[in-house]
């Protein structure tokens, strides 16, 4: 059987799935070509991260297809409702990458407070110059210890930077539509650990009480973040969007970096990807980078491990 990793498997998923009995094509294949390549190859299985989309066209016309897998946790590029209504198998991982998000999340909030996704691009052109000046520049920073942390989808991904707040002495507050409360647990390197309960609040209390947000909700109609959202925060915030683009209204965040209401965002999802707004990468208070939550090593092993015992688990009776 014939498995399609058109955007990447790692080598212990792929491992596992041929030690199986699957033959498994890493060839980047053009989406408007995938339907086509599924038929010429009978490949029963697809794999997909977030470039490749499996809508309705493929679906119907690629009647070999079994599984659709998804590495990561959002489904939003894939038809699930109507995959399943005609009989396939759709999988994702949804645990798997939550802890290389979550450090993500930190990397840009500490980016953000101590200024250095702008020092870093302005050393190399006038370091050498103007060091007095840019150690002025940079010169106010702000430790994230003791601050309050707002985490607006409080999901998997959402309790794991929680823990990494509560490690690091932050207060923690979440909101989520879904989730009453939770007991967090924050595990130290020696196996010691603590339990942290969270009870959940409103939207508008995370906004006006947090000294920084982070945001882990799925795609979704509308924003979640607008001009009145930020109108609501504190003055000097921060915010750091790492789970998908368009839940923040980007016109209106230009706006709130620019009138000082924002302090600084981080944005590894966008609007328009894989175009994001000139506006937007151009911007000196915002750390950038090119949607790469889950794109740790160990996040990508776990993923192909996750969905190649998945893969194997529905199909294993048919291979043997």
């Amino acid at each position: 059987m014939k498995v399609l990793a058109n955007d990447g498997i790692s080598k212990a998923g792929q491992t596992a799935l041929e030690k199986a009995g699957f033959e498994v094509i890493t060839t980047k294949v053009a989406q408007e070509q995938v339907a086509n390549y599924i038929n010429a190859h009978k490949v029963e299985v697809i794999l997909v991260r977030s470039a490749t989309k499996v809508r309705k066209e493929i679906i119907d016309n690629c009647p070999s297809l079994k599984i659709i897998g998804r590495g990561g946790v959002g489904m939003d590029n894939i038809d699930v409702d109507y995959a399943r209504s005609k009989g396939l198998h759709v999988i994702n991982t949804p645990a798997s990458s939550s802890e290389s998000v979550a450090e993500l999340v930190f990397a840009h909030l500490f980016s953000g407070v101590r200024f250095l996704h702008d020092s870093n691009r302005n050393m190399p052109l006038e370091g050498d110059s103007n060091f007095d000046g840019l150690k002025k520049a940079y010169a106010n920073g702000i430790e994230l210890r003791g601050k309050t942390l707002g985490i607006i989808g409080f999901g998997r991904i959402g309790r794991a930077v929680a823990k990494i707040g509560l490690g690091l002495g932050m207060r923690v507050i979440a909101s989520d539509k879904f989730v009453g409360n939770a007991e967090i647990k924050v595990d130290f390197y020696n196996g010691q650990f603590i339990n942290v309960d969270i009870v959940t609040e409103p939207m508008e209390d995370i906004l006006k009480h947090s000294d920084f947000i982070s945001l882990h909700v799925p795609a979704q109609d509308g924003y979640v973040i607008g001009q009145a959202e930020f109108e609501s925060m504190k003055d000097g915030a921060g915010i750091v969007n790492a789970s998908r683009g368009g839940v923040i209204d980007e016109v209106a965040l230009l706006e709130a970096l620019d009138s000082g209401k924002i302090l600084f965002a981080g944005l590894d999802v966008f609007e328009n990807e894989p175009s994001p707004e000139i506006q937007i990468l151009m911007h000196p208070k915002i750390s950038l980078t090119p949607h790469i939550g889950a794109a740790t090593n160990e996040a990508q092993d776990r993923i192909g491990t996750e969905l190649a015992e998945q893969i194997i688990g529905l199909l294993k009776p048919e291979v043997n």
